[in-house]
């Protein structure tokens, strides 16, 4: 990301590029956002339906788990009846990876050191050349090849990075190089510390994550500290949020993420203030309610919600609609960086909820109209 504010400015790390089924990874291509199902994939309608929630949500990729041969042959369904490109997780069974290959999947996750020997690998990189497939390698702490572990003694940024690039060399031996790379863990300094070695190491795409990173608000804390961190200093070009919550949930927060790095624009920026006795309303209930009802807008938009005048007006100048708390139930509104009109208390969020539209309503239309000229030239 360019900024003409120098303190802005995030230069990510150059690296190849690759295709996931539509969506690019790497070079300059948008940093994705990925999510994995947690229905059993031999559920075709149950999966099909959470990935469909998981679009709205505004994931890039959804990855599912194919440990049976059920598994991969609902894969055909799935694939065909949603929207963004399937990563067919792979564990152990390396024929479960050329099924899902055959299948339609986008992408093969793999770990090298469970699918077996060369031979078993090669096959692989073979379904995946020859059905357009991308691969994941995935290294992680917790199942790291035993030669490793008696060389380091644990886990440690060193063992993952060396059993990454060893099974990187395996896929280029085969003259193979559509593949990303992740190197996770549940520990944030572990894991950090991995992919910073790693992204020095090669330009090879990397997936970013903090493995295992636990519930709701512990896991997107955790998840905040080590995803941030990396992305700050311009490294992932893909990245997925573990959280012990629903995959929608996991979409959500990794937007947050990139739009408070700038590095992505998707849906409402809320600025809220934290409240205190100053609020001319309850802006705690507010802000939830306002979430909930613009959870559906995808056009980026800022909206500062203020208690109070302190710095209410401030904010408000730099967001696309603002509004300030003010006293005997009736408050400003801005718009655009400029005062525009007072609305009171019991219409606030409706009307709040009614500008956004209005102004998504605006920029759908810019955009399609920009499109459209596109065409034509």
């Amino acid at each position: 990301m360019m900024s003409y504010r120098p303190y802005q400015q995030i230069l990510r790390r150059k690296s190849r590029q690759i295709r996931v089924g539509k969506v690019l990874v790497g070079g300059d291509a948008p940093i994705s956002v990925q999510t994995m199902t947690n229905t059993p994939t031999e559920d075709a309608k149950a999966t099909i339906e959470q990935i469909r929630r998981c679009e709205l949500a505004g994931a890039d990729i959804v990855r599912v788990s194919v440990p049976t041969e059920e598994a991969t042959a609902a894969l055909h369904e799935i694939v065909r009846e949603v929207n963004v490109p399937v990563v067919a997780d792979i564990h152990f069974h390396y024929r479960r990876a050329i099924e899902a290959a055959e299948a339609g999947a986008a992408c093969l996750r793999i770990n090298p050191g469970n699918i077996g020997s060369k031979d078993r690998v090669k096959e692989v990189v073979k379904a995946a050349r020859d059905h357009g497939c991308s691969i994941r390698i995935g290294v992680n702490a917790g199942s790291l090849e035993k030669h490793l572990l008696e060389k380091y003694g644990e886990p440690n940024p060193e063992a993952l990075v060396e059993s990454a690039l060893w099974h990187a060399a395996h896929l280029l031996d085969e003259g193979f190089d559509e593949f990303k790379i992740s190197v996770k863990a549940s520990d944030v300094f572990l894991a950090v510390a991995a992919y910073q070695q790693l992204a020095e190491a090669c330009d090879h795409p990397l997936h970013i994550g903090v493995t295992e990173a636990g519930g709701k608000r512990a896991g997107t804390v955790k998840s905040a500290i080590g995803l941030g961190s990396l992305l700050w200093a311009g490294i992932g070009d893909t990245l997925r949020v573990s959280l012990s919550a629903e995959p929608e949930e996991e979409v959500s927060v990794g937007w947050e993420m990139l739009k408070s790095l700038h590095l992505r624009h998707r849906g409402v920026k809320v600025i809220s203030c934290p409240s205190c006795a100053r609020q001319g309303f309850d802006v705690i209930r507010t802000v939830e309610k306002l979430e909930e009802r613009l959870a559906h807008i995808s056009e980026p938009i800022s909206l500062s919600i203020i208690g109070c005048v302190v710095n209410g007006p401030g904010e408000a100048l730099m967001t696309d609609i603002g509004l300030t708390g003010g006293g005997a139930g009736t408050h400003m509104v801005y718009g655009m960086g400029k005062t525009s009109h007072t609305v009171k208390t019991e219409e606030m969020v409706e009307h709040i909820v009614g500008l956004v539209e209005a102004r998504a309503e605006v920029l759908k239309a810019a955009k399609a109209a920009e499109l459209t000229k596109a065409a034509a030239e």
